[in-house]
């Protein structure tokens, strides 16, 4: 298989989504720039020009090497290749078209990081699950409404990617409620393995004394990880 069709890359092709991505950010001088997926490197103009320090990281070795050559004069950005969430680097902002296969494994990341803010596009399908409310909750959207506040600042049609995904996109900017542990995000994501049983059926599977005979879809987010909590 194709490494970018693997990475689940659908390169943005607008410069005008490219600007309103970046001017969303509203980034200063003094701002240490996080860029995860730098792609054909569509955001790194607009990113320099802020005169910020831009950390922009590829995961794809020949697209690094491409835009190593294509931005090698550029004082106040640092390329770097690798699995950007496995990299331990600080950052105050985050500016990203992050890969869609990687969404998921992305949330989960930036909920154990202390940041200012975040303007990143997925796909529209799992921003929708990122904000679900009522009982069509997921794991993914507790932990989200637990350590986030959330806003859609534009829908994108996807003919604005090469190659064209088969659903459009959403972006949207991140700000942190609060920073979550590893273990509360596991633990969490136990819970909803056993989402149709009572309350007190699951924490039987972890040993602990519950009562309640509620299921998980008609608990509150702040139950939901009180729960969870509980179980670490």
């Amino acid at each position: 298989m194709n490494k970018q069709k693997k990475l689940g890359q659908n390169f943005l092709k607008s410069e005008l989504i490219a600007k309103f991505i970046v001017d969303s950010a509203k980034i200063s001088k003094n701002n240490l720039v996080l860029e995860i997926g730098t792609g054909r490197g569509i955001l790194i103009p607009y990113l320099v020009e802020t005169g910020a320090r831009i950390i922009s990281i590829e995961n794809d070795k020949k697209l690094f090497h491409e835009m190593e050559e294509k931005f090698d004069n550029l004082d106040n950005l640092n390329l770097k290749y690798g699995d950007g969430f496995k990299i331990n680097q600080n950052f105050s902002i985050l500016v990203s078209n992050l890969p869609y296969s990687e969404s998921r494994t992305a949330v989960e990341w930036l909920l154990q990081k202390k940041f200012t803010r975040a303007i990143v596009m997925l796909q529209k399908d799992f921003v929708q699950k990122l904000v679900e409310s009522g009982k069509n909750r997921r794991a993914i959207s507790i932990l989200t409404d637990y350590g986030f506040n959330i806003e859609i600042l534009k829908h994108v049609k996807k003919h604005n990617f090469s190659p064209v995904p088969k659903i459009d996109s959403v972006i949207i900017q991140i700000t942190q409620k609060q920073q979550l542990k590893k273990e509360l995000i596991l633990n969490v994501n136990k819970l909803f393995s056993y989402r149709r049983k009572t309350v007190q059926n699951i924490s039987k599977q972890f040993g602990k004394n519950n009562k309640s005979k509620k299921r998980l879809e008609e608990l509150t987010t702040n139950e939901i990880i009180k729960l969870a909590k509980d179980i670490i």
